[in-house]
């Protein structure tokens, strides 16, 4: 066989599998996606929120602590997600972990100007459902009410805003 077949066959090959590790990546996920667990938040403002009523629209859930650095260092970040995507429906929880008193929470909130939503979740049934394993965690729920996508650790902010930018309207 001519070098020139043989390589327009093993480019074929290579261009078979990248896109075969293509669909693997961002087609099966969304298949496999299962519904994000019915519960409900009480938010620093008084009001309460349930992942249920919030269907329509995509949500970011963070799950932090007041004395966790990770969670802390992310803000800005949080806070930059907030202002550019929620005049588009992206709907930002920043759910506090059981063990962080209410308190320390509502003060570090006002401190900080936190400009989205800040849930209380003293009892952790937000956390247990979730599975969150440690801190920070992050859960983007779709409009359907599945769960997109998962992440402990800091997050990843410009993988985090490629997706939700993918379920909003444009704008």
């Amino acid at each position: 066989m001519p070098i020139a077949r043989r390589r327009a066959s093993m480019f074929a090959v290579l261009l078979s599998v990248a896109l075969l590790a293509a669909l693997i990546v961002w087609v099966l996920p969304g298949l496999k996606r299962i519904a994000a667990p019915a519960v409900e938040f009480g938010l620093l403002d008084g009001n309460r929120a349930s992942v249920t009523d919030l269907r329509g629209r995509p949500v970011l859930l963070v799950f932090w602590a007041t004395s966790c650095p990770p969670c802390i260092d992310e803000i800005p970040d949080l806070v930059k997600l907030h202002e550019s995507l929620s005049s588009r429906g992206l709907m930002l929880i920043a759910v506090a972990m059981p063990y962080d008193p209410p308190v320390v929470v509502r003060d570090f909130a006002r401190e900080r100007q936190l400009p989205y939503a800040v849930a209380i979740d003293v009892p952790g049934h937000a956390a247990r459902a979730f599975g969150i394993p440690a801190i920070p965690s992050a859960v983007l729920i779709d409009r359907d009410g599945r769960i997109a996508w998962q992440q402990t650790g800091r997050l990843d902010t410009p993988r985090v805003r490629r997706l939700i930018e993918s379920m909003l309207d444009p704008g």
